[in-house]
């Protein structure tokens, strides 16, 4: 059984194509189950559309929940479509952010960590001119944000967890294993999943996230893992599932899930 929950579409303002477009894809790839989970809008400014090559303006949310509710209805029998949605974290704005989501039938929320200090994960920049010691410092940021993600209750999901890598290659060598393995510690005792998101191709860093170390960590502690394509571009609906499955099992998982109507669902591999 073959499932994606991390896709994307016009609205977030990077992404081709519209929400059908995503599920005709799911088809032709031969999925049982397709999450759509576009970007929330940045429900803690005060703007309606602060960023609008990043993510959907607040006025266009409720039709974003629409739509894909419609299309649940219409490709029933055909496709599984879960209504999914990707949202920052923001610990200033977490509440916002929780009672906003909790007014809509969500299958699942995916939580991501896009900023740290203030400053874009994939931000090549960021990097530049920092001692190791200061590197470190960045990365394990990075790390207690997701901790704090995980303990927040907000989400069934994270995304990405060593994204941060994704247009600094470099990342992967600075040293945190011990902050690595406290998140997937927090995590596993959280209940949450994290995804497999085979987008790492589309940066610098190339493959997928997370890395197979990580993997084999979350593995250790226990951790669920799901899929996630993250497409941005339907031709992406699936990538890489069959070598992600393929992996996992080398690593030594037996079984991967997918959430509807936020319970847990496990599927073997």
């Amino acid at each position: 059984m073959k499932f994606d929950l991390h896709t994307h579409h016009f609205r977030c303002g990077h992404a081709d194509g519209n929400i059908r477009d995503y599920v005709e894809a799911g088809i032709a790839a031969g999925l049982s189950v397709i999450g759509i989970s576009d970007h929330t809008p940045y429900f803690g400014d005060p703007e309606d559309h602060p960023s609008p090559t990043i993510a959907m303006p607040k006025r266009e949310f409720a039709n974003y929940v629409e739509e894909v509710l419609k299309l649940k209805q219409e490709y029933e029998g055909k496709i599984d479509v879960l209504l999914g949605i990707e949202s920052d974290f923001f610990p200033v704005h977490a509440e916002i952010y929780r009672q906003t989501l909790s007014n809509y039938p969500f299958d699942y929320i995916i939580g991501s960590v896009h900023s740290v200090n203030e400053v874009s994960i994939f931000n090549k920049n960021r990097w530049k001119k920092l001692t190791e010691e200061q590197r470190i410092a960045d990365k394990v940021a990075y790390y207690k944000l997701i901790q704090e993600s995980a303990r927040s209750g907000m989400f069934q999901i994270l995304g990405h967890i060593d994204a941060m890598k994704g247009n600094y290659p470099a990342f992967s060598d600075i040293p945190a294993a011990e902050a690595i393995d406290e998140t997937l510690q927090v995590i596993a005792e959280n209940r949450v999943a994290i995804e497999i998101n085979t987008s790492g191709k589309t940066k610098l860093s190339g493959g997928w996230y997370p890395s197979d170390s990580i993997l084999e960590r979350a593995l250790h502690f226990g951790v669920d893992v799901t899929f996630g394509s993250d497409a941005h571009t339907p031709k992406r609906v699936a990538d890489e599932w069959d070598e992600v499955a393929i992996r996992l099992k080398e690593i030594g998982f037996s079984e991967w899930v997918y959430y509807k109507n936020k319970q847990r669902v496990a599927v073997a591999l």
